[in-house]
């Protein structure tokens, strides 16, 4: 399981140095795609792999599983550590969620989620909290 927070700075070809802690999870390669809330996710391979077959499985005649689909899957991108303990993230999916030079990784269970810094501060308040924790009941929490 993925937690934690960490501030990095992607440099000017696009390179992002992922957390040690991280690392030795994700093992050398695995996937970068677009995520919700407008920042990216990471995926282990594993874990991919179980998310691809949910993917897999959805009905091709329902328009809503055809477009979340697409989501994920068009924009994945398998990616391997460098010796630096770096991943490249190409320029589209960069854009897609709007990253600029410092990002937040955060550990959110299965996989990580990448955050234009400014974005995670604005997001991550927490203000309606008391409010959220109170719809958890329903999912069983």
């Amino acid at each position: 399981m993925f937690m934690g927070e960490f501030s990095h700075s992607i440099d000017n070809k696009g390179r992002l140095i992922i957390p040690v802690r991280f690392r030795e999870q994700l093992g050398n390669e695995f996937v970068v795609t677009k995520g919700l809330d407008n920042c990216l996710f990471i995926y282990p391979n594993e874990e991919w792999k179980a998310f691809e077959e949910k993917l897999k499985n959805l009905p091709i005649t329902n328009p809503n599983a055809r477009k979340f689909k697409r989501f994920f899957l068009a924009g994945a991108d398998p990616v391997e550590l460098d010796r630096q303990g770096r991943i490249l993230i190409n320029a589209k999916l960069r854009q897609a969620a709007g990253l600029g030079k410092d990002v937040v990784l955060a550990g959110v269970g299965e996989h990580i989620e990448i955050w234009d810094q400014e974005r995670w501060e604005n997001y991550s308040t927490y203000d309606d909290m008391e409010e959220v924790a109170e719809n958890m009941e329903d999912l069983g929490i």
